[in-house]
């Protein structure tokens, strides 16, 4: 009757087991309207005004003459400038696993290289995730403004899947996009990280220690093997910038801040880290600002995204826990400096 009764409570287990397993694709299309932190956008520039900044951390501001002036097509305008919301990026342990789209599993017919932990030495955990970039401008795809060239006119899509991308599981095929790894594959290079996180936690990172992710650990390589996993929080913010790099490598993604973007978009292969700033949307939305019991209060009341390369241990405590909440989905935020026409000429 014992034996019976086990093997009955082994076949719920299994059964229940299985279930979990295939339920292990979680996530959440995030609501536009409350999830997405729109004080974000700010500050906003208008002929070098400030509109209310609602204490968002700024960079790459353009001074000067607030008139502009563009040859194609031939304008004479005033300077804006904002934070433009127009990536997402799921950073899944689940292969094929759209966490952004809702938790929906695509089948494409083939494997993929799967999320794992392990030990490489007595205290180092490294980590491997696979990430989808979504191209996702809110303020366009929402039509909350209308005709306005200063938006990327782009509609909601699934622009990269890294379970494609033969580099993204590989060390040394990735050395194709960044040679220049070697340089810093030594204790000095990434010794020299600490001065970046600094940065990136009382502003923005250093473009200087291009190589280095802030506090999240090295930008190198450009793929999902993370070899100093601290957390998923932690681990999920690297990958997102990692990824953005990458797309900046591959001329994916073009820049659109400082004076050369006001006239349009710019090649740039080496991604400025001050350019970007980012919120997760999964499994916990940043919505409020970091508590104001932290010190100086007045610099993070209100705050509910945080530059490339700040220290997780403020905003991300609390926001990842077993099961459902292991998975990330992230939305960016672009500096956009753009010469908003007044006047056309030529039709």
């Amino acid at each position: 009757m014992k034996f019976a009764r086990s093997l009955i409570f082994a076949a719920i287990f299994l059964f229940v087991a299985s279930q979990s397993w295939a339920a292990t694709c979680k996530g959440k299309f995030a609501n536009p309207i409350t999830e997405i932190c729109w004080s974000c956008v700010f500050p906003i520039y208008i002929a070098g005004a400030k509109i209310n900044p609602f204490q968002q951390e700024d960079s790459n501001i353009v001074a000067g003459n607030p008139l502009c002036w563009c040859g194609n097509p031939p304008k004479i305008g005033v300077k804006v400038a904002f934070w433009e919301p127009l990536r997402r990026v799921d950073v899944v342990r689940e292969p094929f696993c759209m966490a952004g789209l809702g938790g929906i599993k695509m089948n494409p017919g083939f494997d993929a290289p799967v999320h794992g932990r392990s030990k490489t030495d007595a205290q180092t955990t490294s980590s491997f995730y696979q990430a989808h970039w979504y191209i996702d401008p809110e303020i366009f795809v929402l039509q909350a403004v209308l005709d306005n060239g200063c938006l990327e006119n782009l509609s909601f899509d699934v622009a990269y899947l890294t379970e494609l991308d033969p580099l993204w599981n590989d060390d040394e095929l990735t050395r194709i996009l960044n040679p220049d790894v070697y340089l810093f594959a030594n204790i000095p290079a990434q010794a020299a990280c600490a001065a970046d996180c600094v940065a990136a936690t009382a502003g923005f990172s250093n473009n200087l220690f291009y190589w280095c992710g802030g506090c999240q650990g090295s930008l190198y390589p450009l793929n999902g093997n993370v070899g100093t996993h601290i957390g998923g929080v932690q681990a999920s913010s690297l990958i997102v910038q990692r990824l953005t790099a990458k797309m900046h490598r591959e001329l994916l993604m073009w820049g659109a801040h400082g004076e050369d973007g006001l006239c349009g978009y710019y090649p740039i292969p080496l991604m400025d880290k001050t350019a970007y700033k980012y919120q997760m949307l999964y499994p916990i939305p940043q919505t409020r600002g970091t508590p104001s019991k932290i010190t100086p209060p007045q610099d993070w009341i209100g705050r509910c995204c945080q530059p490339f390369g700040r220290t997780t241990m403020i905003w991300g405590a609390g926001r990842e826990f077993p099961f459902v909440g292991e998975d990330f989905v992230y939305q960016i935020f672009r500096k956009r400096n753009c010469c908003q026409g007044a006047v056309k000429f030529g039709g």
